[in-house]
């Protein structure tokens, strides 16, 4: 049997990620949840939901497809929970009249704790060296046991990607005497960093490269086999964007053939994280996506949702629309909630 109309005068949102209890019940105070869906996929919809959608909370990471989103009428917006929306349709909510958000910078100094942590982890072999006293290996002190490692003082730290995140990255990274350089679609006027015009001469400059990059379609691979050769044996790659950013199948061959030293991921191309050629490859660090993952961030993320959903069935502009669509956002022909 069909699920009752619903009599709430609330707006209805569905959930696309699985989000914390203090998240939901903030979600929960102005809104109806009226479903969840595991991942994008039309199957999935809860039976009888379709039509009263019309906020869809998600991730970039699990992205609304053009399919998606004509498979609710009433959708008008949909947020991204954190900075990511690299696999939402933006032509296709263009076209369907349906504004995207993100969180833009709010978790920006958490990430940059845990990519300032995956330095260390792989430039300083930390976990490689907790694995091997697990196993029973530490039976004699053995110089250079991981190889040499340079440290980190006076290394070059080249940043790709000099956001907001970039920022409070470069700001900790400061206090280790790094030389930091950056590539950046724009070269900025407040800092005083080398730039670099495009990513290869970063990477042939570096020592360690970090990955930074706003998460879009015209970032996918861009770090490849020809940037990581650039790179170079004593160097090491950091991604704490988007994992799309990096082409695995070249990294985990870098890896194996010393093309270059180590390497630490916190993001990957498909989340969780099902393959297989990385899970063997001594040299890399691997985490969860959980850069974002502390209590003072995900409160800044949820309340920038909140703000978005309130604003928006206000009839208000919504305070961080995507960067492709702000423009848009602020215009008369913005989006409104639909009858």
């Amino acid at each position: 049997m069909a699920p009752a109309p619903s009599t709430s005068t609330r707006p209805a949102i569905l959930t696309g990620f699985h989000f914390t209890k203090t998240t939901l019940g903030a979600f929960s105070e102005g809104y109806d949840i009226v479903g969840h869906m595991d991942r994008p996929d039309l199957a999935l919809i809860p039976p009888g939901v379709a039509d009263r959608v019309q906020a869809l909370v998600t991730t970039g990471s699990v992205g609304a497809s053009d399919a998606l989103m004509a498979a609710f009428p009433r959708l008008s917006l949909i947020c991204c929970y954190g900075t990511g929306y690299e696999r939402m349709d933006l032509e296709a909510a263009r076209r369907r009249n349906i504004m995207i958000t993100h969180g833009a910078d709010a978790n920006a100094p958490d990430v940059a704790e845990m990519a300032v942590g995956l330095v260390l982890a792989s430039h300083r072999r930390i976990v490689r060296a907790d694995k091997m006293i697990r196993r029973g290996e530490w039976t004699k002190r053995i110089p250079n046991r991981f190889g040499a490692i340079s440290g980190l003082t006076g290394a070059k730290f080249g940043i790709l990607g000099l956001g907001a995140i970039g920022l409070e990255i470069a700001r900790r990274m400061k206090g280790f005497d790094v030389e930091i350089g950056y590539c950046n679609r724009n070269k900025r006027d407040d800092v005083d960093f080398p730039y670099f015009a495009d990513v290869m001469e970063l990477a042939r400059w570096s020592d360690i490269l970090m990955v930074v990059l706003r998460s879009d379609a015209s970032n996918r691979h861009i770090i490849n086999a020809e940037v990581l050769k650039a790179l170079g044996p004593r160097g090491h790659l950091v991604n704490i964007s988007r994992g799309w950013a990096v082409d695995e199948s070249a990294l985990a061959h870098a890896l194996r053939n010393n093309i270059i030293e180590g390497a630490a991921l916190d993001v990957f191309d498909e989340e969780p994280y099902e393959g297989t050629e990385l899970l063997d490859i001594d040299n890399l660090v691997m985490t969860p996506h959980f850069g974002g993952g502390t209590e003072h961030a995900q409160r800044r993320m949820t309340a920038s949702v909140r703000a978005n959903l309130d604003n928006h069935f206000a009839g208000k502009p919504v305070v961080t629309p995507v960067p492709e669509l702000r423009a848009w956002a602020n215009s008369p022909e913005a989006p409104k909630p639909k009858a």
